[in-house]
């Protein structure tokens, strides 16, 4: 490990003020608020490009596309730079892509600006998520990864609601403006707090994509699908949801998704505390504990009071699988720990895509807005059975490349470390 990284990981104050992780944690506020902001601003900006909302609603699915695409893509350009240049490249993407969306005349020009935009996030999820395993010990990667994160659940708590404020009062374009400006200090926290590191190597494409079709990988990630896919079955149409189950106003619906933003933040910090403990154990019980609470919101959700703590542990539960999904994925795959962490942020995406489908198939189908979260409900319990069949398959190793010892192997021999280079 490069030093000036070794001493802040083992610094005194703790993991939060390890400095890259805060720095990641800026950039991943500023994907996250640039990422949910349209959600919120989709009439506004269907107004100013003169636009149908759902013609408007594009823009969201082209970024989710954009992410699932240029995942793999920009991860293997840019593996060739050392991790801190690679970030700070991508973080130049992320704030160039929101100043043309800024400054787009039109829909379609706007259209591939948010494309633009969304070429960084896979890449420096998954890079970023590297870092992150690589400047703490092994038994506290997951945690690590969960910082990183922090910044997108923090942003939509306070990034989204901020940049949909800014939106709505002075206009669209200054709130991607504003996004902009958070990708400018992303950069310059990635710059101060990463050391250079050494440089970047060209990657064996055929070696890396070669571990990327282990089973035991696709398994980690189609597992990755579903929790996704169970989240934003609900999450999509939260709003008609509540309107219709609870007899919810614009007011509580604002308030409901503030709460489900704090649930976010909550489940992430415990997903990475408990996976730091056991991967398959911590998947099994969020995913167990997912299925359990989308069956039964719908009766809890007939009340406000009801509504409002249903959705805040729907969201710490719904959240707290992200860590040890992402470190599964990697640990699965530690020979192309980069590449198959940026992928994995693309099956996130795919999990989203079939989520929101699945939920609106609920609704076609004259189910009701009550099948809803019960249809959520089914596809984690799909992603518990995926990591069943899974298991431990091969033996454990941290983002180092050093093997795990199993709990029954003797103990009495340190274990070796690696430097790493960042």
């Amino acid at each position: 490990m490069n030093e000036a990284t070794s001493d802040i990981s083992r610094g005194g104050a703790g993991q939060w003020l390890n400095w890259p992780l805060l720095a990641l944690a800026i950039g991943a506020f500023g994907i996250g608020t640039t990422e949910f902001t349209p959600m919120g601003l989709l009439p506004v900006i269907a107004e100013g490009v003169k636009v149908s909302i759902p013609t408007a609603g594009m823009l969201v699915s082209a970024y989710a596309i954009g992410v699932m695409l240029g995942a793999p893509v920009m991860t293997l350009a840019f593996s060739r730079f050392g991790k801190r240049t690679a970030l700070m490249l991508l973080m130049a993407i992320f704030t160039i892509g929101n100043l043309l969306s800024a400054m787009a005349p039109g829909y379609t020009t706007l259209l591939l600006a948010r494309l633009v935009t969304s070429l960084n996030h896979g890449a420096f999820f998954g890079l970023g998520a590297v870092v992150a395993a690589s400047v703490v010990p092994k038994e506290k990667q997951a945690s690590a990864v969960a910082t990183m994160f922090m910044g997108l659940t923090i942003a939509n708590i306070g990034g989204v609601p901020a940049a949909t404020w800014v939106g709505q009062q002075i206009g669209w374009r200054m709130a991607f403006a504003g996004t902009a400006v958070l990708g400018l200090i992303a950069i310059a926290a990635l710059w101060l707090a990463l050391p250079k590191g050494e440089p970047g190597k060209m990657p064996d494409v055929r070696r890396e994509l070669g571990v990327l079709a282990r089973p035991a990988v696709l398994l980690a990630m189609a597992t990755t699908v579903m929790g996704a896919g169970a989240m934003f079955t609900l999450y999509t149409y939260v709003a008609p949801v509540l309107t219709e189950l609870t007899g919810a106003s614009e007011f509580f619906v604002t308030i409901a998704l503030v709460l489900i933003g704090v649930g976010f933040t909550i489940g992430n910090g415990l997903g990475g505390r408990l996976a730091d403990w056991s991967l398959d154990g911590s998947t099994k019980i969020f995913l167990g504990a997912l299925a359990v609470i989308m069956a039964v919101l719908p009766l809890v959700l007939t009340s406000h009071v009801g509504a409002a703590i249903g959705l805040l542990v729907w969201g710490a539960a719904t959240f707290a699988i992200v860590p040890p999904v992402q470190m599964r994925v990697m640990q699965a795959a530690s020979e192309a720990p980069g590449l198959a962490s940026s992928i994995n942020v693309g099956a996130f995406n795919l999990g989203n895509a079939l989520g929101a489908a699945g939920g609106g198939g609920v609704i076609s189908l004259g189910l009701g807005y009550a099948a809803v979260p019960v249809a959520g409900g089914v596809l984690a319990a799909a992603g518990l059975l995926l990591v069943w069949i899974g298991g431990s398959q091969t033996a454990p190793t941290d983002l180092r490349g050093v093997t795990i010892r199993p709990p029954m192997a003797p103990s009495g021999r340190a274990q070796p470390k690696e430097r790493i280079s960042i």
